[in-house]
Order: C-alpha cells, then sequence, then structure tokens
C-alpha cells in the first residue's frame, strides 16, 4: 500500500494524519495527532506571528517529522490556514517548516481551504443532501455547499475563527453580556455575509467539522471522555448547542476544564467556537447539526491519492 502523510495548521492545532491507501482510493489510518500551538496568537491585532508561536509550532512538528519518517510515509503535504493567509512575517514560518520537515507548506486560499473540508467531510456521509458543510476554526471558518462526494458547489471563507473572536471580543473571564453581543453583532453579520455568497440555506443537512463542532457535540452528548468514535456523524439539536453555549460562556476556563471532553487548549476559546456554531444555526434556519471528525485533514490526504 501507499502511505501518505497529512499535515493542517491552523490558527490554533496543528494535526498530523498518516493513512495507508486501500485498494479503492480510501484510507486507512495508520495514526492521528493533535498539538494545540496557537499559532495565530495575537494576529488578528499585530498582523504578525508571534515568535513564540512558531517556536510551539516548530517543536510540535519536528515530532511529527520524526513519526513521518518513522512510520515510512512516500507521501507528504501540509497546509497551513488563516493565520499563515493573514501574517506579514508568514515567511518566517515558511522557512521554518521547509528546514524542519523538508517540505514546504502551501499557504492555502480561504476557497481552496473550503475545498479540502467538504472533500474530507463527505466522504462516507449518509444524510440527505444537499450540504451546508462549517469548518469553525481558529482564524476563519468556512462554509461550503455541495450536493454529492464528487465536489463543492460554493465556498466562502470569512474571519469569525474561534481565537479570533475571543481575542477581538471576549477579554473577560467568564465574558460579560456587552462583550457576547459584541461578538454576535460581529459573526452574525459574517454569517449572513457567507450565506449570501453561499446557498447554505437550502441545504438539507448541516455539518460541522473542527474542535469547536466536536467539542460541543461531545459535551451534549455528555460524554465521560472524549470520543471521536462516538462523536463521528452524531446528530444533535440547535436546543442543544444553545444549552452548551450558553453553559460554556457562562463559565471561565478553569470552570470549562472540569468537564472531560475539554482540551486544555480549547478551553479559553471554546465558548467563541461555540457562538459561531449556534449563530450559524440560527442565520441558517437549521433546526439540528451533524458532527464530523473527518475535515480539511482528510481533505489534505485525500489529495494524495
Amino acid at each position: 500500500m501507499t502511505r501518505v502523510a497529512a499535515i493542517d495548521c491552523g490558527t490554533n492545532s496543528i494535526r498530523l494524519l498518516v493513512a495507508d491507501v486501500g485498494p479503492d482510493g480510501s484510507l486507512i489510518d495508520v495514526t492521528r495527532r493533535m498539538e494545540i500551538v496557537r499559532l495565530g496568537q495575537g494576529v488578528d491585532q499585530t498582523g504578525r506571528l508571534a515568535p513564540e508561536a512558531i517556536e510551539r509550532t516548530r517543536v510540535a512538528l519536528a515530532d511529527y517529522t520524526a513519526q513521518i519518517r518513522a512510520l515510512g510515509a512516500s507521501r507528504v503535504r501540509m497546509c497551513a490556514t488563516s493565520a499563515s493567509r493573514d501574517a506579514a512575517n508568514a515567511t518566517d514560518f515558511t522557512d521554518m517548516v521547509l528546514t524542519t520537515l523538508g517540505v514546504a507548506p502551501e499557504v492555502v486560499t480561504g476557497d481552496a481551504e473550503a475545498h479540502l473540508s467538504y472533500t474530507g467531510a463527505v466522504r462516507g456521509l449518509v444524510a440527505p443532501a444537499p450540504f451546508l458543510i462549517v469548518d469553525i476554526g481558529g482564524g476563519s471558518t468556512e462554509f461550503v455547499t455541495g450536493s454529492s462526494a464528487a465536489g463543492p458547489d460554493a465556498a466562502i471563507s470569512v474571519d469569525i475563527g474561534c481565537v479570533r473572536m475571543t481575542e477581538r471580543h471576549l477579554h473577560s473571564t467568564p465574558p460579560t453580556a456587552a462583550e457576547v453581543a459584541a461578538a454576535e453583532a460581529d459573526i452574525a453579520e459574517a454569517v449572513d455575509r457567507a450565506l449570501a455568497a453561499v446557498p447554505g440555506r437550502e441545504a438539507a443537512t448541516l455539518v460541522g467539522v473542527a474542535g469547536s463542532v466536536t467539542t460541543v457535540v461531545g459535551i451534549a452528548l455528555d460524554l465521560p471522555g472524549y470520543d471521536p468514535g462516538r462523536i463521528h456523524h452524531a446528530r444533535i439539536s440547535y436546543d442543544d448547542v444553545a444549552k452548551v453555549t450558553a453553559d460554556l460562556l457562562s463559565k471561565t476556563p478553569a470552570e470549562r476544564l472540569e468537564n472531560p471532553i475539554m482540551h486544555p487548549g480549547r478551553a479559553d476559546v471554546i465558548g467563541a467556537g461555540a457562538l459561531v456554531l449556534r449563530i450559524i444555526m440560527e442565520r441558517a434556519g437549521m433546526s439540528s447539526v451533524v458532527a464530523s471528525e473527518h475535515d480539511i485533514l482528510d481533505g489534505i490526504a485525500y489529495s494524495l491519492v
């Protein structure tokens, strides 16, 4: 079998998928890993990647590189998304990756990011079409619509990620009512703009990908710990999302960490991520959301098949 390695470096996390390519072109996981490195720390304010954020990313990437070589992956692709697109000093990051991994990162456009997310999310999904895929990241959220696994029909990326919204609006712990209201207004404007560009309100199924969505779903399911197998393709209602969002926004990061679902690197930004999901559902008129553990990372891997 051919063995491929995909790396997704976003605003909040860097993730690795090493997989074998089956005879039918399917992917068979060898390993999946995720580290919170917060590459996009402060980018919304400064327009630059912080040196300490690049160093955190380098440490995680060096570990991934060693594992990729040990597992014998013959094809490697690394994509970097919102924070790297926005930063004036993105070449510092690019040079670091080339030195560490030996492969240059592709700083993909929002449109390309959306297409990769759609490919990863729709493969293996059994649900009514057309689909609205929303990828709530750290710096941006992608909206992608389509009717089949063949590919998306329309896509747009808007800058309302969980890290960006937290740094821009949610300064208190827990955030004040005024801070939440400001974030809601900002998010709603961007969501309405996105839904004017893609026919998301016409979708039969809303699919949410990435850590904000899967964490909210895991909390709503009241799981005893983070369980990707139970979260993948689980469906929860708008009422569940609204309840979890209100609860998260009423707590400090330390209090959020008392939930066994919560990753320590996500506790300070999950309130904003949940808020983005809730407002998308409101503005698109969606009564439920299906979570997918497969997303842009899988899309990157499929592109190597």
